[in-house]
């Protein structure tokens, strides 16, 4: 018999494999993420960028993912140019002092981005107000705009050419759906750009 402690995480666990199930099962998510790894696939090839935005968690995917493009995911390869705009505090707190939270990442977008160029969003909720004014700023320099968000979807779905949804409305689950969706977003980049047997 399980106590109650074995039993809310076996619980948990459970409920973090069905969705991850719910997603591999799901053939327009998985073609939503070869389109995703095309578009980043394309911008570097042509000498652009993927920069990446989320807060709290999804701050720690953004830098999580953006590391996987720049160092190695599946193999010793050439670094593919990525970066999470979180990670200059300087400019954050500059920002967020002079303009307001809600502008830390849309003033980063209009000084580093470029036509061309990829702008992913993260945001479980859809709604966060400094990553869709990043969107919106990246639409509005001629980028490809994506974002990961959960089933709702809220409001990014206005700001992205390509969103994808994880079939959850629960935040840790959408967080992990994202990482395995973020990693597997770096593989087909880095398989794409530098063919090698994994």
């Amino acid at each position: 018999m399980l106590s109650a402690e074995q039993d809310f995480i076996a619980g948990y666990l459970s409920r973090s494999a069905e969705a991850l199930r719910h997603y591999a099962s799901d053939p327009d998510q998985l073609t939503l993420l070869g389109q995703m790894a095309h578009q980043v696939t394309t911008s570097i090839r042509s000498g652009g960028k993927l920069l990446i935005a989320g807060n709290g968690g999804s701050a720690g995917d953004a830098q999580h993912i953006a590391a996987e493009f720049t160092g190695r995911m599946l193999y010793d390869r050439a670094p593919l140019a990525a970066m999470a705009l979180h990670v200059d505090t300087s400019a954050l707190t500059a920002v967020g002092n002079d303009y307001g939270f809600a502008h830390v990442f849309e003033r980063q977008v209009q000084a580093l981005g470029r036509p061309g160029d990829v702008m992913l969003g993260l945001s479980t909720s859809g709604r966060s107000d400094n990553v869709l004014r990043a969107l919106a700023a990246a639409r509005a320099l001629g980028m490809v705009t994506m974002g990961f968000t959960g089933e709702s979807g809220g409001m990014m779905a206005t700001q992205t050419d390509l969103l994808l949804r994880a079939p959850s409305s629960f935040t840790p689950v959408i967080q992990q759906i994202h990482m395995v969706a973020g990693h597997l977003l770096c593989a087909l980049v880095e398989r794409a750009i530098h063919p090698q047997a994994a």
